[in-house]
Order: structure tokens, then C-alpha cells, then sequence
């Protein structure tokens, strides 16, 4: 039965984790994981911020997510978009999703990121009837 969800992988060209970590940890905040020596030989990056991890691994022939991306909840939306705008990234608003602010960004690679913050009481994640 699935519990929770680990972690999330984009991919990435190979001689990118310098901008990777630039913008992972110093424009979105988040702190560099470790990775395993048996993985840190196929280079690429990981990062966390509280329950939320993003994997970055190299791909050779490399085309960044423009459609498929990982949905990243956050707290303080607006200082958070401020916070990325600050530091060169773009940020694109979207009021599509019923009962959410968020905003849609890309990583150095091109790869797609939406931030999201649930508007007040509408926190909570529903399952679907079946």
C-alpha cells in the first residue's frame, strides 16, 4: 500500500550540477542530499526542504520537462514568488486550480516547476471516489 511519495527525478545534461546547486539551494532554498557513492558516480544532484525531495540525474540526451513536473506545496507564496523573482527566475501566476495560488517556474535546464499553496481551508488533500 503506498504511504507517501519519496522523491521526485528530473533530468538533466550532463556539466549542469554547478547551476543546478546555484539555483536548488540558493534561489529556491533548498539543501543538497548526499548522494550514495554508488549513485554519485552517474553524477547529478539531490535536494530537500522539509518532507519535499528533488532528484536531478544526468541524461545524455537531454530535453527538459516542459509539460510532465513535480507540484511543490509551499507556505507564503507571494514571498516565495518574491524570493524567486529577486533571484532571476521567472515566475509565471496561474489561478486554474480551484482553491489554489500558484505559480508556475523553470530550473536552469528548462525544467518545469509549479509551486502551489492551498488558499485558506482548502488545505486538505481529498481521495477521489473510485
Amino acid at each position: 500500500m503506498i504511504e507517501a511519495l519519496d522523491h521526485v527525478q528530473l533530468a538533466a545534461p550532463e556539466g549542469s550540477e554547478a547551476l543546478l546547486r546555484a539555483f536548488y539551494v540558493d534561489v529556491l532554498g533548498m539543501t543538497e542530499i548526499a548522494k550514495p557513492p554508488g549513485l554519485a558516480a552517474r553524477g547529478g544532484c539531490w535536494f530537500g526542504a522539509g518532507g519535499v525531495q528533488l532528484h536531478l540525474g544526468i541524461e545524455r540526451d537531454f530535453r527538459a520537462a516542459r509539460k510532465a513536473h513535480p507540484g511543490v506545496r509551499v507556505r507564503d507564496i507571494a514571498g516565495f514568488a518574491g524570493r524567486l523573482s529577486a533571484r532571476g527566475a521567472e515566475v509565471t501566476w496561474d489561478d486554474n486550480l480551484p482553491g489554489h495560488r500558484r505559480f508556475y517556474s523553470t530550473d536552469p535546464v528548462g525544467n518545469r516547476l509549479e509551486f502551489l499553496e492551498p488558499r485558506q481551508g482548502r488545505g486538505e488533500l481529498r481521495e477521489q471516489p473510485r
